[in-house]
């Protein structure tokens, strides 16, 4: 028996199920020595979804979170999921292929560990790598042999190598031989009904390639298409890339929307124009900042790591400077807006509709509202917002937020419309003087400014 078909035993139960679905010849019949086949880490807007999918695939999955308010949410199904993920849950909390667990050494239990925790960024957008290096120290740890471990977190090139294969060699472990590690990047977009995930494809590197060929196995569980990239590195600079790319081309579409603004001409038909080329273009759309957990966070990381190499990235440098600026152009034309009535900031009544960062998930990772709250509150006026998707809020400084169930009796001077979400009926904004609209959208509000 080569290393490679020693490498891949653990998981031969998964791919009889699932033959059907695996391009890669199956190694000869073996009981696995493990409980679960897969355990996943961090049961977030990524963890979560990719724990359904390997269950729905067949596999019996470890659903681990050291967050008892987060565990508890879960078994009440009380977490905001696509309206698919929402119907598996309860499906999978019944079953008994399915365990959720709050106990690290339950990690010792599952033939693969899946690492899915947050890599955000700190107020002066340095990486922190605190949630990821705890998780990492805790899997290695509780790691055994013949595991595979496998990083999705977005992270810095050379990061798998630095918090798992080196601690795994200093415990005594020869990776690719008696333990495997791999990295393949999540690629989970919260709220998008609109591709199932695992249509989605994966890319994966692995440290040597008895790995990679065992984390493509693992992969190919549950996604139709797998793609193998022979490193580590490859893997993760693909991840760096993909948000990097969007990064870039949102800060120019909002460059572009200023410029139409000042030609007095309308960005959306100027970019659906564009868009009626069928090669050599991609739209992107401009709009009050940049959220979630990729686009604001991701680049920095490819920042940070070529500053300690001395390493200059002009073009990305400045496109993440905009989008850092956006939110307080945001405040800024709320001002000239007024200014143009005569009146100003100061006492001003401003409502923001919508605070998540995109339309329909009550997701407020580096939401560009909150900023934008925080600034008008800075610059004396009175704020408030509508979200049902997101009740309550913190600002930046700390402060609290809940949102307000009777818009029109907060008589605002200005609606910022940031966020629409399919549940808001935004009939009332017609007894607004003034909606500035900052998703470059909302062609049927009245009132309307663009941003």
């Amino acid at each position: 028996m080569t290393d490679i078909e020693t490498s891949i035993r653990p998981f031969e139960r998964v791919a009889r199920r699932l033959a059907a679905r695996t391009a890669l010849p199956s190694a000869p019949p073996s009981e696995p020595e493990f409980e679960f086949d897969i355990a996943i880490v961090g049961l977030g807007y990524v963890g979560l979804p990719t724990a359904l999918d390997y269950f729905t695939a067949g596999a019996r999955v470890l659903a681990l979170d050291i967050s008892a308010a987060r565990r508890a949410a879960i078994a009440a199904g009380d977490v905001d999921l696509v309206p698919t993920d929402a119907a598996r849950l309860p499906l999978a909390l019944a079953s008994d292929g399915f365990a959720l667990s709050g106990e690290p050494a339950d990690l010792s239990r599952a033939a693969a560990v899946v690492v899915c925790v947050p890599t955000p960024v700190d107020e002066h957008l340095m990486p922190d790598l605190s949630l990821l290096s705890a998780a990492c120290e805790t899997v290695v740890a509780h790691a055994r042999a013949d595991q595979l471990l496998m990083l999705t977190s977005t992270t810095y090139v050379g990061c798998t190598q630095d918090l798992l294969v080196a601690p795994l060699t200093e415990h005594g472990f020869v990776v690719g031989e008696d333990i495997h590690v791999a990295f393949s990047a999540e690629r989970i977009d919260p709220g998008n009904t609109a591709v199932d995930h695992h249509r989605v494809p994966r890319v994966v590197g692995g440290a040597t390639p008895s790995c990679e060929v065992r984390a493509e196995r693992l992969l190919r569980s549950y996604a139709d298409a797998v793609h193998r990239v022979h490193s580590l590195a490859a893997a993760e600079m693909t991840k760096l890339l993909e948000n990097t790319f969007r990064a870039v081309n949102i800060a120019l579409a909002n460059e572009f929307a200023d410029i139409c603004r000042h030609l007095d001409l309308d960005v959306t038909t100027v970019i659906d124009a564009a868009s009626t080329k069928p090669y050599g273009f991609m739209a992107f759309r401009p709009g009050p900042g940049v959220g979630g957990h990729c686009i604001p966070c991701d680049p920095h990381y490819l920042l940070w790591q070529l500053r300690s190499k001395r390493i200059e990235a002009p073009l990305i440098t400045r496109a993440m400077n905009e989008i850092a600026l956006r939110p307080g152009r945001v405040v800024d034309r709320v001002r000239d807006v007024l200014s143009e009535t005569g009146a100003g900031l100061v006492g001003a009544r401003v409502l923001v509709v919508g605070v998540a960062y995109k339309p329909n998930v009550a997701d407020l990772r580096e939401s560009p509202a909150l900023e934008i709250l925080a600034g008008l509150r800075s610059h004396g006026a009175t704020i408030a917002y509508l979200d049902p998707l997101c009740p309550e809020v913190r600002l930046p400084d700390g402060s609290t937020m809940r949102s307000t169930d009777e818009p029109r009796s907060f008589a605002p001077d200005v609606v910022i419309v940031h966020t629409r979400h399919d549940v808001l009926d935004l009939g009332w904004l017609e007894h607004t003087p003034i909606v500035l609209d900052a998703t470059y959208r909302g062609v049927d509000l009245p009132h309307r400014v663009r941003l």
